[in-house]
């Protein structure tokens, strides 16, 4: 895994860098203030994504449910 970071030009997103054809990509935008991660905080992301591809994690509407489910009396 790779974290590149690039900027919208004409609508579309320019990469800085070469990527391989169908590599699978996230895109997260930022917005207008951008956004900066420490070492430590790039590391922790990396480490978050590894464990969601071998499979390990909450399923964002299985959470939602579970939230439900203890908010009914």
């Amino acid at each position: 895994m790779k974290v590149i970071t690039s900027r919208v030009v004409g609508g579309t997103i320019q990469v800085g860098a070469e990527l391989e054809e169908g590599t699978p990509v996230a895109i997260l935008s930022a917005g207008e203030e951008g956004f900066h991660l420490t070492p430590e905080e790039e590391t922790e992301l990396e480490s978050a994504l590894e464990s969601i591809r071998e499979g390990s994690y909450v399923d964002g509407h299985a959470l939602l449910a579970e939230i439900k489910a203890l908010r009914r009396p």
